[in-house]
C-alpha cells in the first residue's frame, strides 16, 4: 500500500488549526486521540491521521481555490484555509444544516478566505464556483464522482475515498489520471 509523505506545511496546519475548536464540548477531551469522533447527526470528525494523509495527497498550495465536500465540523475547511493562505479560497459544502451552522461558528472570522455552504439537493459540490484547483471529499463514494472531477481545473487534483480506496485524481485534457493509496473507511457520500 502506498502512503503519502509528510510535509512541514501540513504539520504546521495541524498545529495552527486545533481539532478541539471544531468539536462539540463532550468530545473535546478526546481531540488528541487518533480516531474518528461523533459530532452528531450520524457524522464523525475524521481520524487525524486520515485527514493528514488526505491533505498530503491533495497538496493544496497558497492561492489555490479549494472545494471541501462533506465539511462536517469545519475542521478540514480550517486546515485547508491555513494551507491556501489569505490569497486562496476554500468553499466547504455540507448537507446537514446544523453542521453548517456549527462549522461557520467554529471558523468564526479567523479565516475570511473560507466559507461553508449548505449542499443543494441532488447537486454534488458547488459547480457554479468552478473551476477549483483542488477538491477534497470526506465521504465515501461507491464510484468516482465525475461531477466533482468536472469541477476541477485542468491539472487540478481531487482526493476522495471511492469504493473503500483512497484515490488521488488529476484532471487532464483527456481521461483523469487516477492513483490509489490504500483502504480507508468513511461515512457514505450522499448524492440526494
Amino acid at each position: 500500500m502506498r502512503r503519502p509523505g509528510r510535509t512541514q506545511r501540513v504539520a504546521e496546519a495541524f498545529l495552527a488549526v486545533a481539532r478541539r475548536d471544531f468539536l462539540p464540548a463532550r468530545q473535546q477531551p478526546y481531540a488528541d486521540d487518533d480516531r474518528p469522533l461523533e459530532i452528531g447527526h450520524h457524522v464523525t470528525n475524521s481520524q487525524p491521521s486520515t485527514v493528514r494523509d488526505m491533505l498530503e495527497l491533495l497538496d493544496a498550495r497558497p492561492g489555490h481555490r479549494v472545494l471541501d465536500v462533506g465539511s462536517g465540523s469545519g475542521w478540514t475547511t480550517g486546515l485547508l484555509a491555513h494551507l491556501v493562505g489569505p490569497d486562496g479560497e476554500v468553499r466547504g459544502v455540507e448537507r446537514i444544516p446544523a453542521l453548517v451552522v456549527a462549522a461557520r461558528a467554529s471558523l468564526g472570522d479567523r479565516y475570511p478566505q473560507a466559507s461553508v455552504h449548505e449542499a443543494r439537493r441532488g447537486v454534488l459540490g458547488i459547480p457554479e464556483g468552478a473551476p477549483y484547483d483542488r477538491v477534497l471529499v470526506s465521504a465515501a463514494a461507491t464510484e468516482l464522482p465525475t461531477a466533482l472531477v468536472d469541477q476541477l481545473a485542468v491539472g487540478g487534483v481531487l482526493v476522495a475515498p471511492v469504493a473503500g480506496e483512497m484515490l488521488r485524481v488529476t484532471r487532464t485534457e483527456d481521461e483523469p489520471r487516477i492513483e490509489r493509496f490504500g483502504h480507508y473507511v468513511f461515512v457514505p457520500l450522499i448524492r440526494d
